[in-house]
Formats: structure tokens, sequence, C-alpha cells
């Protein structure tokens, strides 16, 4: 028979870690049944009939969450056949509230105390003897992320759980209190599991609502137990659950007082407290979040990222790349390019012709003569093969084996422009999107992005927000569908209907190509361009904030917000590889299918059209049927200076999935993207695009997330149109007004458009909220943070 261990422990307490350690490659990750809370077990190394089951991280088994809730069903209703309690060494009075629960559970519990590498550079002593003896179960000690320990407390978990050996239940609660509980033991007796006996009577204690709608006892009885659970209130004079809860940290301390010696004194502080005196100072804090998410996009979109990524895309997925030698074939390679674009503008007609320089990011012009002509005709092709060891690029090898094969000029097209085109055009960018992830999880993994939540918290809070609303935003910078899905954290209905509607405005993992194509493109790569379109993200979610709260369906105070810092560590090598793996391959695999058949799909409709009255293939994908249709709605993106066809397109087949926008330009632009797309937009409409893409409704999929998160028609419709609204408005104001500026748009219609819009925002933003005392306003908002 199969035996369950369930690992239970606070928020950050390095219960992951050990899961990872103890289950190795065999785990399944999927969600609790009827609910978004992620559900992980595997088999534990070298037993394959023990399942290790990874329970939510929680503080307590009162179901005031939803990862509370679950967890308490699977501990009462799944009965596994031991617990292995993970607790923090560093902070453990706090993480034995948990303990003493679960202890009274009447199951098999093993306590590891872990990251006792930390205890004792501090210092500090913990008996394990002293502390097992007090709370009548098995303690061990254990370096999760070190490795130590962690096998032994599951194999000694394994063999409580095979003997079905139980520990002595401690001795928490005194007096009145004590008597209660035991009488409440003895009314109930008979009606519930007797392990479980102890709790149930102190969740009766407390009026649980679930245990008493569970239990469903007869009126007479409740009215016996309440009268008792009045006394002691009346007694004590408080109310039953804060007497529970303070007669738990009373046991504690003493507990704690017996079993652990600490060598600081309490007045001084931890390395991890003088840390966050700088980084979560009022002053400091915001600068320090914008320095380094700065430097986790400058490193992933402007130098390792864009190495690697440019090799993909130029050699992977383009022409190919040198194993060594390679000198002065980019310079011939250039003037042959050059060459030919000047026969090409010869033979049309032009004027002029224009030309990218990837280096410098600038296009210049060049004019069109006879003589030009004459000596670009000179000009041959030169062969990689002269300049050292060269390896072809996998559109060269499968066009060259089509080629051999006499495979017809369509699907040649087909399987080289349109497949390896719109593919290779997304996982060009894979390393910079791994190299983002790796940044991301490490800061995670040491603790700061836990900080950054009590930042956001600070300043959200000012904007009618609660920092819980960050977390799924936090989230959302994997993917925006577990984004909205963490929004169940959120207790208030109208908190949690704005943050699902502002969630997918933080950039996703798959709104990184879009950012690193038109940074690299028409920015040189510039990080700057990255975080800020991290925090164009941001400040939408705080503008939405502000004036959402004006409403009435959102109005009223922020959700309460608490949350335990951990202590700063170095990140563990598996986790971060393990999560930073995890984001990618579900990228990949997105790329693997929808994109894939989208990409198909793309390139037959822009291969095929109507000419003169005839459908079949057209050399131009002017005349195609996707030009028709982009066409027939580009008048829409106009103003925003996006208004040509594949850009419409483009836009559209992002709903399907984000990473569409690249692989559509990648079908429709074939050959160098870069400088295609360097060549039809500017700056500023690029920008525009940009923020237009990464504001406005998100992939199919995180709109099904939407639509069950709201269960809401209208809500769900509403949250759809709001997001596309902010971000039509927020890039008519960029491209206009930016163009106006610079010279690059002329005033008329749609600077008028948005001239108005922008003063409508001012206004939304400045008006008084009759719905809130303190009249929440940018104005009352700057004096807040001043002060």
């Amino acid at each position: 028979m199969e035996i369950k261990i369930a690992l239970a422990g606070n928020p950050n307490c390095g219960k992951t870690t050990l899961f990872n350690a103890l289950t190795g490659s065999s785990q399944y990750v999927g969600n609790w049944p009827g609910v978004t809370v992620e559900k992980k077990e595997g088999r534990l190394k070298g037993h394959k009939d023990v399942v290790i089951q990874d329970l939510p991280g929680i503080y307590s088994l009162s179901p005031y969450t939803l990862e509370e809730v679950v967890a308490r069903s699977y501990l009462v209703g799944e009965k596994p056949d031991a617990i292995l309690n993970i607790v923090d060494g560093t902070n453990i009075e706090r993480n034995l509230y948990l303990t003493t629960q679960l202890i009274e559970l009447g199951l098999p519990v093993v306590v590891a105390v872990n990251m006792i590498d930390l205890v004792r550079k501090n210092g500090d002593q913990i008996d394990l003897k002293k502390l097992g003896d007090a709370l009548g179960c098995a303690v061990v000690s254990m370096s999760a992320l070190k490795g130590e320990g962690g096998m032994e407390a599951a194999e000694q978990a394994l063999a409580l759980a095979r003997n079905k050996t139980h520990g002595d239940l401690p001795h928490v609660f005194t007096g009145s209190v004590e008597h209660a509980i035991a009488h409440i033991e003895e009314s109930i007796e008979g009606k519930v599991d007797p392990w479980y006996l102890r709790w149930y009577a102190i969740k009766v204690f407390e009026r649980d609502e679930k245990v008493m709608a569970e239990l469903g006892l007869p009126a007479d009885l409740k009215a016996h137990l309440e009268e008792h659970i009045a006394d002691c209130e009346r007694e004590l004079d408080d109310d039953a659950e804060s007497i529970i809860t303070n007669q738990r940290y009373s046991y504690i301390n003493g507990v704690v007082d017996r079993a652990v010696r600490k060598k600081a004194p309490k007045h001084s502080l931890s390395a991890s407290d003088k840390i966050d005196r700088v980084v979560t100072n009022r002053v400091l804090a915001l600068p320090i979040f914008v320095a380094v998410m700065f430097l986790v996009y400058y490193i992933a979109i402007g130098t390792v990222g864009t190495w690697a990524t440019d090799w993909t895309n130029d050699g992977l997925f383009g022409d190919g790349w040198f194993l060594s030698g390679g000198a002065g074939y980019e310079d011939a390679a250039g003037a042959y390019e050059e060459a030919q674009a000047m026969i090409a503008g010869y033979e049309n007609g032009d004027a002029e012709v224009y030309f990218y320089d990837d280096e410098t990011g600038e296009t210049t012009a060049e004019p069109v003569t006879a003589e030009a002509y004459a000596q670009a005709l000179t000009v041959t092709e030169p062969d990689p093969a002269d300049y050292g060891a060269w390896v072809n690029g996998i559109p060269v090898v499968v066009g060259g084996w089509l080629e051999n094969l006499q495979v017809a000029g369509w699907l040649q097209g087909l399987i080289v422009d349109g497949i390896i085109g719109g593919v290779g055009a997304v996982l060009g960018f894979v390393p910079q999107m791994l190299v983002l992830f790796l940044m991301l999880s490490i800061l995670e993994d040491v603790g700061y992005m836990a900080r950054v939540a009590f930042i956001m918290d600070r300043i959200f809070r000012k904007f009618g927000l609660s920092g819980k609303s960050f977390i799924p935003m936090l989230v959302g910078t994997g993917c925006g569908v577990p984004g909205v899905m963490a929004s169940r954290t959120i207790e208030n209905e109208r908190d949690r209907r704005m943050t699902i509607m502002t969630t997918c405005f933080i950039p996703c993992g798959a709104k990184m190509p879009i950012i690193a194509l038109f940074a690299g493109a028409l920015f040189g790569g510039s990080g700057l361009v990255a975080t800020s379109a991290y925090f164009i993200g941001v400040a939408a979610i705080i503008l939405s904030g502000i004036m959402l709260k004006k409403l009435k369906a959102f109005a009223g105070d922020p959700a309460p917000f608490v949350m335990e810092l951990p202590a700063y560590h170095v990140p563990a090598a598996s986790n971060v590889l393990r999560s930073t793996w995890e984001r990618g391959w579900s990228f990949i695999k997105r790329a693997g299918t929808i994109i894939l058949a989208s990409s198909i799909i793309l390139w037959f409709l822009q291969g095929f059209g109507f000419v003169d009255g005839a459908f079949g293939l057209v050399e131009d994908n002017n005349h195609s049927l996707l030009a028709a249709v982009g066409s027939a709605i580009a008048f829409l993106f106009a103003p925003l200076g996006f208004g040509n066809w594949q850009a419409a397109v483009a836009t559209i087949t992002g709903l399907i999935a984000k990473e569409e926008v690249v692989s559509t330009f990648g079908v429709l632009y074939p050959g160098n993207l870069s400088a295609q797309i360097a060549m039809a937009y500017t700056a500023l409409s690029a920008y525009s695009f940009m923020i237009f893409n990464l504001l406005c409704a998100p992939c199919f999929a995180a709109m099904g997330a939407i639509k069950r998160e709201m269960n809401n028609t209208k809500w769900t419709l509403a949250a759809i149109g709001y997001m596309c609204g902010f971000a039509y408005v927020a890039s008519l104001i960029i491209y206009q007004l930016g163009g106006l500026i610079l010279g690059e748009v002329a005033f008329g219609a749609g600077t008028v458009a948005a001239v108005l819009c922008l003063a409508g925002l001012i206004y939304l933003l400045a008006r008084r909220n009759r719905y809130d005392e303190n009249h929440l306003s940018i104005s009352s908002v700057a004096a807040a943070t001043a002060k």
C-alpha cells in the first residue's frame, strides 16, 4: 500500500527546496480539484511506494485563505500517514504556531528544524531533545539548502507512518479553556475520528463555521457547548478565537525559553534586518527597485540575452554561423546586400534606396544612378565558406534539402518561410527570455521579491490598491494565466475584480519577444526600453487604481495585507534552474503547438489571394487575403502610428498568443526581420505599437482565465474592453503628442483627440472621490507620498 507523507510549513520555510531534494524528477504538478492552488506531489527517492505531498505554505489551519482551506481539507479529509513539518529555525516562534495545530491532529508528526546552519552561524542553540519533549513528537535538524538532514527527516517520518506511532498531545491550554475543550471532546466523541478529536474540539471552541457545519450538532448540544465557551470569554474578557491564539503563543514562548538559547541580545539586528533597513527604506526602496529591474532587463535584453538571441536569430534560424574565422565576411555580405538593393531600386524606377545600419540603428538614403547600378551588377554574393569554418542555419539546410528532393515551390515556401520563419522568429528570443526568467528566479529565491510586495503595498495603498494585488502581478511576469488565477487570494471582491482587470498590464514572458524585437531593431538593444515597458505596466495599474476606485463598483478601503519577510539567503541552484526551465519550457511548448499551427495558416493567407479576378498564389503579399483583412481594420491604428496592414494583422493574431505578434512579422517579413522592421517603422511608431500590444487585451488563454475568475460575462467583457481602451488611449497620447514634439506628426484631428484624451485622463485622476472620505486623487496622493 502507498504511504503518504504531507510536507507542511509556513511560506518561505524551505519546504519547496526540501520537496525537490526528496523527490528529484519524479514530481507531478497540477491544481487541487476545483481550485487554482498548485498541487505538487512526488515519489520519495528510493521508495516507489512513498508519496510526498507538498502542501501550500500556510501560517495556520484556520480557513481564512484558499491555501489554508486546501491544506486543512487534505490533512483532515485525506488522512496522510505522517506529517513532516518544516520549521524555519531562524524564526522558530512564528513557525511553531502551525506546529502545535498539526500535532493536535493526532497524526504522526516529525518536526524538521530547517536552516540550522544559519541558526549556528547566528550563535544560537536549539536543544532538539527538549523541544521534542515539550511538543510530544520527534524533532530533527536540517539544512534544505545545503542538502543536510532532509532525507533523514523523511526516513524518520516514514518509520513513524509504517509503525503508526503517534506522539503525545502537548498541554497547550490551561485553566477554564482546557476544561471547556475537554468537555467538548466528551460531547463530540464518537462523531469524529478518534485521532482528530482534540483538533475538532478546539475548532468547536473557536466556533469554526466549516467544522460546525460538518459536525451538524443538535441545537441543544450546540447551546450547551456555547454556554461553556461564553463562560471562558467572560472570565478572560476576550473572544474565543483570540483566547486560543493567546494561550497557544504563551505555550510556544515557554517552549522556546526552555529549548532555545539565543546568543544575540534581543535588540540587535540580524544581517537581513540590516539589509532591509536600506532595501525597504521609505525613500530608497523605490529607486532601488527601479535600479534592480533595470539591471535585470539590461542583462536580459541588452547584453547576455542579446548575444545569445543574435546568434539564434542570425545563425541557427538564419544563414548560419562561423565555427572559426569569419573576418571580413560581414563587410562583404553587407556590400552585396546594398548592391542588391541598388539593383532593385534601379529596376523599379526608384529615385533613392534606403540602407539600415545594424550597429548604429540609423537609416540612410542613397540616390539611384546608372553608374551605381552598373557597379552593383559587378558585386557577387560572398561564400561564407571562403572566410572560415561555416555551419549553415536551419532554413538553409532545410531549403537545400527540399530543393534536392524537387519539392514544389509553394511547399518549400510554406516550410521555410511559413513554419521555420514563423516559429523560428519566436524561438529566436528564447535565450533572452531564459536569461530574464533566470534573473527573476534568483531574486525570488534570494528573498528580494517578497520585499518588493511589501514595498509596493506601501505605494499601492496610497492609490486604493492592496499589496495583495501585487502578488498576482509578480506571478504574471511569467504568464498572465496564473497571474489572473492568483487573484483568488484576495478576499475583497472589489479589489479582486480590479486586480483581474489590471494584472495583465505587467509584461509577461510571452510579451518579451515583442519588447526584444523592437528594442533590438530600433533602439540598439537598449535595456531602458524593456525597463520602461515594465514600469509603464506598473504605472497603468496605479492610474487604473486611482480612476476605478472612484467608481461605486470598486469603492472602499483596500484589503489588509500581512506577510512575513523571509531571511535573505544564497539562492539554491536547483530551485533557480528548475523555475527557469519550467517557465521557458511552457513558452517553447506553445511555439511547437499554437504558433506552429497559426504560422501555417498565416503563410497560406499571405501567399494566396485574388489577382485579376482569379484566386491563386500571389508574388506580392500586399495582394493577399491577409492584406485584404488587415487593410480593412488598419485605419483603426493609423492614429497610433502603425496603420499598415501588417501591424494590424500582427495585433489581431497577438490575441491568440502574444508571441504571435513576432511570429506574424516573421512570416510577413522573411529574411532579416530586424532590418525590415527598422525600415517599416520609426522609433516612435514602434514604441507606440509595443505599448499598445503590451497593455491591450491579453491572449485567449488569459481571457479564459479572466472569464473563470470573474464568473460573469459582463464583468469579463468590461475587463477586456477596459484594457483595450486604456491601451488605445495610452498609445494615442504617446504617438500623437510625442510626434508633435519630435516633428514627426503634423497637428491634426489625431493630435486634437490625443489632447482631449489626456485632459480626460487628468480629470478622472484628479476629480473628487465621493465614495471615499479621504477623497483619493492625485493631489491627495501626492500629499500623502510627501509625508
